[in-house]
This record gives C-alpha cells, structure tokens and sequence, in this order.
C-alpha cells in the first residue's frame, strides 16, 4: 500500500509540474499531453524505473481513460450537423464574389457534404494503408489499423483552428466537421470492433441491443431534464446535482457495456454524446473538463510513457522501420484526400489542411492500449504507435502553423436604414471603429448639387428608389450582421425589423416612438431605441451619473472584447503582459457578471468591458480576439 501511494504521490506530482514547466519555458508548441507522455517515459521502464504500474496508481489510470473517451464524446458539437438556415431570397441577391476571398476561390458546396466525402476517402485510404502493412507482416489486423489511422485527433485540431480564427470560415468548418466525423465515428468503429473481437456470435446482438439502450436512456434523460421536477429540485440549491447525474450516468453506461461484453470505452463515449445532446451549461462543462484534465487523464498518458519500454523498441530493427513507415502512411490517408479541399478553396490552404489533420493523439494511444490488453497487438507495437502519435502532434501542427497565418478578424457588417440625424454621425463613428458600414436612403436629394455633395460625401450613402423590402433585398441591405431600422417610419421600422429577422438577422435593432410600438417590438425580442427616451435617459444621468456618462461617452476609452484565444483559455488576469494602461471593469461570463482582479481566471468566450487608450485597448483586443 506505501509503494502504491507513493507512485500515486509521485505521478500526481509531476501532473501538476507538467503544463507549469511548459508555461516557464514558453513552450507552447508541445501539447500538454505529449509532455505527459515524455514524463512517463522518464520514470518508468525506459528510463529510472520508478513506478510500480499496479494498485491505485493503474486504477486511477483506467478510470482516466474512461473519462477521456467521455470528454471525447462530450466535445462533439452535433449543432454543426445542421445548416444555417438561410432566406433563398436572400441567397439569390448575393453578389457574384460573395464567396471569393484570401482562403476561397469559388462557393463551397455545403460543409457537411464536403467533410463526409472526404472521411469516406480517409477511410478508404486508410483501409489501403492497413492491408500494405499486413503485406508487410506488421499487423494482422487491418481493419483495427484502418479505424486508428483514419482518427484524426479533435483535441488537437480545434485549438489550432481557433488560434487561427478559421472557425468562422467554411474552410475551417469543413477542416473541423472531417475531425468530428473521425473523432466521433471511428470511436464507435472501435467499440464495435472490439466488441466483435470475442468471437460469440451472440455479441452482434447483444451489441445491438446495448444501442437501443443507449437510446432509450438518452430519450429519459432528456424528458427528466425538460420535467418540472428536475427544475425545481435544481432551483432549490441541491449541491451539484449535475455533476452528480453525470457521473451516474457514465457509471451506468459502463456497468451496461461490460455487462453485455461491450468494450468499457464505448459506453464512456456515448455517456459523453449524450450530455452533449442535453446542452450542459458552460460552466458544468468547464467543471468536468476541470476534473478530467486536472486529475484523472493526466495519470492515464503518464501512465503510457511509463509502460513504454523504448530500449526494446530500439533492438527491433522492424519496429524501428515502422515508425516513420506509420508517419508517412497515416500522412498520406490524410494529406490525398483532403486535397479535395482544392476545388473551392486555394491549393496552399487545402495543402496545409492535409498537414493539420494528419495530428493524431488521444483516440489512437486509447485504441493501442485496449487493443494491447485484449491481446490484439504486442506491446512493441504499441510503443511504436505511441511514438508515432507523439511525433505526429510535434511535427503536423507546427508545419500547418507556418504554412496558414492567422486570418485577420472579419470586419463587422452594418446596414442603417434611413439617413438623417441620428443614423449619419453614428455612421461615422462606427467607421473609425472599422465597421464596414452602408446607410440606405431614399432621399435622392442627397445626391443633386455639388453642396449636397460636399454635405453627403464623407457618409456611406447608398440611394435607393423607396425602403420597401424588395428594393432593400436588391441592394444587398439584408446581407449584414447588424442592421439598424432607423427611418422616421416607425410602423415600417417594424415591418423590416420582422423581414430582417426572417432572413435569420440576429442583431436587429428598431426605431421606434409610440409607447405601444415600442412594448410590441420588445416582447418579439427586438432591441428597440427612442430618441425621446434616449435624450430623457441621457439627461437623467447627467444629473445622477455625470462620471460614467463621461466615460462612455469619451471616444474609444469604453470597448467590449471576447475572448477566442484558446492560448489564454484559464488564464489569470494578472498573467496578460500586454495590458498597458487598458483596465479591465467587468466580465461577462454567460449569465453571470464578474468584478475581477489580479487571479481572477479568463475563459473562453468571455465577454469584457474594458476602459483605456485606444492604442492598448487595440492591442488587447488583436491578442485575445
């Protein structure tokens, strides 16, 4: 029992020595879970021997593989499934370049489409790859290395494609639906496998009947979720009810899977898929993620490095060829099919996309563990498919970094409907925030006469015939992020506020003055402003708040920034370099409104209100956006 809690000790340790010797050293290209791995192989049998890998440390190591599989599961977005829903009436009024940019040269079919031909080519490929190893008398099961070499790792390419800011590009959510089709289908692949791997010709049932479980307790779940009693008793301060229904349910799934001879792994996964299906609040998934990464998972990839034995790779002058022969055909089943990618998109972006889906990691050392325990593979190789996961996630990811700067952020698009006194200085304020901004009138007025001209020029004008909503939809108003009903026609304010929100507009923001009006629109959800009541809002804090309307009324020293670096994801505030005279008022976190401090920790998506020059407001904001 001493030895067990020592090495538990020692393994503990060296997990949370780990990511803060790879923060010390700035050595930010080497994914936490490869430094685990090289940790592993420093004390255990390839190098000072010392960890025992039984008793609690092996325990803790299996259930960390269990909740990596339900994290993998938990991480899969099924809402990318789904197309936006876009007007056809909208779509048939885009112009002719619409689609062409710095990554694209001409419309892309649609992403999902694109992403499940090219993982059937993976597969294909990998299946290729998988039979010329067996010809080779690697393997003896090609069909096991065909799963592992098509599994692209998700954890390591979506904080690549966010550091990037691909996400909001067709390129990078084709790049990002291929990882989730891999990630996601070759898991299940696998459990299937390994299940069938027992030879009772019974299993195929019984296989079969564990997914009509899984679905029969999903459909539970998500009407117990949806029921008054579970809302209550969440209201009511019952201590961590979620968490407690999670683990519940991971435990029964993998209790159900065994039981019907069904691979522990699969089970795991699917928990994981299904929590995602019921939509946890940010923060419950931040709480999960926080246990699973900060405990149990760092032990499992320790514990791999440890079981390596690298000095018996090295004698076995085979195993020692089929490590860069294993990097290079798990290149090609990725880089070939992806170069697909070439017919919407520019040929150096699809190149450098094969680069970022060769990256393979957690599901493939998984898959090579299990396979290993059930006597599939031996444990030379499986040393060697750790190694080649390791060099993969070295190599790939940093390739595809020089090859793709990263994209510059896109400017926000803003049509204003009606020129007069309010929307025309807006127009020009938002300018020199670099909104790229359009104010729609029909007065043609504007127009004739050089004064006129002098008058109007600086605006972004464009006339049209009337605001009617076909005449609105030909000049390309309704292609915009925000758009701002303006005129001094309050009832056809709201009959293009509802057109704008048909189209699937979200920022809609109306003009209106009757009091009646004004309850309507609010009640369908619309943000709705008056300049009677602006003015009397306005006046009001002058005599109650003179400070703070000064503040956000001073040019550039008040602005909103989100945080989409996955680099600063967790990062306390006092950690940022780069804050010059910038201050940091308030969070928003969700729901929740954070006053911060120096510990205080950022996570991904924050929302903050920052006060400062607009040169280190500038410089926060390109850092963390």
């Amino acid at each position: 029992m001493h030895n067990d809690l020592s090495s538990l000790l020692l393994v503990v340790a060296l997990a949370f020595l780990v990511p803060i010797a790879l923060q010390y050293f700035k050595l930010r290209v080497i994914p936490v879970v490869v430094a685990e791995i090289i940790v592993g192989l420093i004390i255990g049998n390839s190098g000072f021997n010392l960890i025992r890998p039984e008793g609690w440390v092996s325990q803790l190591s299996t259930l960390g593989l269990i909740f990596l599989m339900f994290l993998s599961g938990l991480e899969l977005d099924v809402s990318l499934f789904k197309p936006k829903k876009t007007s056809k009436a909208l779509l048939d009024h885009l112009p002719k370049d619409h689609y062409i940019d710095e990554l694209s040269k001409s419309k892309p079919p649609n992403p999902l489409l694109l992403s499940s031909l090219i993982f059937l080519l993976i597969v294909a490929v990998s299946y290729g790859c998988a039979v010329f190893l067996q010809q080779l008398n690697y393997i003896t099961e090609p069909y096991l290395f065909t799963i592992m070499i098509a599994s692209i790792s998700l954890g390591v390419v979506v904080p690549v494609l966010k550091e990037k800011k691909l996400l909001e590009h067709a390129y990078g959510q084709t790049l990002l639906l291929i990882t989730i089709l891999s990630d996601g289908l070759t898991m299940i692949l696998l459990g299937v496998y390994i299940s069938l791997q027992s030879g009772n010709t019974s299993s195929l049932w019984l296989l079969g009947l564990f997914f009509v479980l899984v679905f029969v307790i999903y459909r539970f779940a998500a009407r117990f979720m949806r029921s008054k009693f579970i809302s209550k008793i969440s209201g009511g301060g019952t201590s961590q009810i979620g968490t407690r229904a999670i683990f519940a349910l991971i435990l029964m799934l993998v209790v159900l899977s065994e039981t019907l001879g069904v691979e522990s792994i699969l089970g795991a996964f699917l928990a994981g898929v299904i929590v995602s299906l019921l939509r946890p609040s940010h923060e419950l998934v931040h709480q999960l993620e926080s246990f699973g990464y900060g405990f149990l998972i760092p032990i499992f990839f320790i514990m791999i490095g440890v079981d390596l034995d690298i000095p018996s790779l090295i004698t076995d002058w085979k195993i020692v060829l089929l490590i860069p022969l294993l990097i290079g055909l798990i290149f090609v089943a990725r880089y070939v099919p992806t170069l697909l990618l070439g017919f919407w998109f520019r040929f150096k972006y699809a190149s450098s996309g094969g680069l970022l889906m060769a990256s393979t990691l957690s599901l493939v050392i998984a898959a090579a563990s299990v396979a290993y325990e059930l006597g599939i593979i031996t444990l030379e190789l499986q040393g060697a498919v750790v190694l080649v996961c390791v060099i993969n996630c070295l190599l790939f990811p940093v390739l595809f970094n020089k090859q793709v700067p990263r994209a510059q952020a896109a400017r926000v698009r803003a049509s204003l409907i009606g020129a007069n006194h309010v929307t025309l200085p807006v127009s020009q304020d938002l300018l020199k925030e670099d909104y790229d901004i359009t104010v729609y009138s029909a007065d043609a007025s504007v127009r004739d006469g050089e004064s006129r001209e002098e008058d109007f020029g600086r605006f972004p004008l464009t006339v049209v015939s009337d605001l009617e909503e076909d005449t609105l939809l030909k000049a390309g108003a309704f292609h915009t992020d925000v758009i701002v009903l303006g005129s001094m026609d309050e009832v056809q304010n709201a009959k293009l506020a509802r057109t704008a929100k048909s189209f699937g507009i979200e920022n809609i923001i109306v003009r209106a003055e009757s009091p009646e009006l004004i309850q309507s629109l609010q009640s369908e959800a619309y943000s709705v402003f008056s300049t009677l009541f602006a003015s009397r809002m306005l006046l009001r804090g002058l005599v109650q708040y003179p400070s703070a309307v000064m503040l956000m009324s001073k040019d550039d020293s008040l602005q909103e920034i989100r945080v989409q670096n996955p680099k600063y994801n967790n990062a306390q505030l006092k950690e940022l370099p780069f804050l010059g005279d910038a201050l940091i008022l308030r969070i928003y976190r969700g729901e929740s409104i954070i006053i911060p401090h120096g510990m205080t920790q950022l996570h991904s998506q924050d929302r903050l209100l920052v006060s400062g020059s607009k040169e280190s407001i500038q410089a926060l904001k390109e850092e963390l956006e």
